[in-house]
This record gives C-alpha cells, structure tokens and sequence, in this order.
C-alpha cells in the first residue's frame, strides 16, 4: 500500500458562482470548515472502525488549516489540510487538498475536492487493506463536501440538499 490514498469529490451547487464564492470566503474565515472537518472526518473513523476494528479508530482530528482563497472569475482555490493526531499521540497530516470552485453555467457553480489521504502512523493504522482505507476516505470527504455545499447553497442555515453528479 502506499502511503496516501488519491481521493475526490464534486458537487454541483444550487448558487451560482460569484455567491457560492463570497460564501465561501466567509466560511474559509469562521469555524465552520473546522466543524465540517472535525463531523467529516469523525465519520471516516466511524467507518473505518466498523471496517477493520476499534484500534484504527484511535484517531482524532486536530485541526483544519485554510490557505487564504484565491482565483479569478472563473475559478476559486484554497488548499486545505487536516492534522490529526496518531494512536501514539503523533500529529500527521491526514489530508491535504485543493478545494475548488468553479463556474457551471449562469445559475450554478461546482464545489470540487482533489487530494491525498492518509491512514494514522504507526501500529493502528499498519496493514490496513487499501480497499477499506479509500472506502472510509471517501466517506470522510463525501461528508464533508455535502456539508460546505448545503452551507454555499444555503446561508443561514436553511435546509436543502446539494445535488451530486
């Protein structure tokens, strides 16, 4: 296995772009992509517990990291990092990606997610089978877009799902 597993997402947004971005700017200045990270990646260990055992869930998130967005009109970027820390108490970097988002259309915009995930160091997260580690890093992220997307396409709290390609 390797050390990361290449892991995606999409999501196409009820907003069109320039509100979709200006959401995104606030949001990428509060707490709530840390709260989204922290639910997100709760979710993944859940998954992977059910999956290969309680030692691989000896993992906790330690923070979500932001850089400062950036882009033109037909495109937003910021890179994102998730530090958590190990069975061991060793911090690592359980994800780094670029979150985008992009124009689709008049009416529309697509949040996108590419990026490497990685198991926890040591004992805990050794000889996990690939398959399972992909299946609960794309649980992780699905979370995590679906709950960004309901806050880009829905300020303040209003209910409505995101829509997945």
């Amino acid at each position: 296995m390797t050390d990361h597993i290449v892991i995606g997402d999409r999501v196409l947004l009820d907003a069109g772009f320039r509100a979709a971005r200006a959401r995104l700017e606030i949001l990428a200045s509060d707490e709530m992509l840390l709260q989204a990270s922290e639910e997100a990646y709760g979710a993944g260990i859940t998954s992977l517990v059910a999956a290969a055992g309680p030692a691989a869930g000896l993992t906790r998130l330690a923070g979500a990291n932001l850089d400062k967005l950036t882009g033109t009109d037909g495109c937003a970027h910021t890179s994102l990092r998730w530090e958590a820390i190990a069975a061991d108490g060793t911090l690592f970097t359980a994800l780094e990606a670029d979150l985008m988002l992009f124009p689709a259309g008049d009416r529309n915009a697509t949040l996108a997610l590419a990026g490497g995930y990685r198991p926890q160091p040591g004992q805990a997260g050794a000889g996990l089978d690939e398959a399972i580690l992909r299946r609960c890093a794309t649980v992780a992220i699905h979370s995590f877009m679906a709950r960004v997307a309901c806050a880009l396409a829905h300020p303040a709290g209003t209910a409505g799902p995101a829509v997945v390609p």
